[in-house]
């Protein structure tokens, strides 16, 4: 099997291997863990979004990186959520501020 870079990959193929990291992603959220980092999920959708910006690819090719945007921010709101969590839970811990 060859590896490709991703920006040597036609729009379709590059659709196709988002639609199959968003498929992963997902199924690790149903186990309430992403299976990928904030900072990755970040960078990837940073990414999603500028080839979205620019344009210039076929209607299935936006709807997927669309969809995959969509998941990329799902992710990130999750590690948010959970590092508010933390925070959250770490303040009580410690009792009312400057005690």
């Amino acid at each position: 099997m060859t590896s490709q870079n991703p920006t040597d990959q036609t729009p379709a193929a590059q659709a196709t291997t988002a639609q199959t990291s968003a498929a992963q992603a997902v199924d690790d959220q149903t186990t309430g863990e992403p299976e990928i980092g904030y900072e990755q999920a970040r960078d990837e959708l940073v990414e999603v979004v500028r080839r979205l910006e620019s344009g210039g690819t076929s209607l299935a090719d936006t709807m997927a990186l669309w969809e995959r945007g969509e998941k990329l921010a799902a992710i990130c709101q999750t590690w948010l959520d959970g590092a508010r969590s933390r925070i959250d839970q770490a303040r009580h811990q410690s009792g009312p501020e400057g005690s």
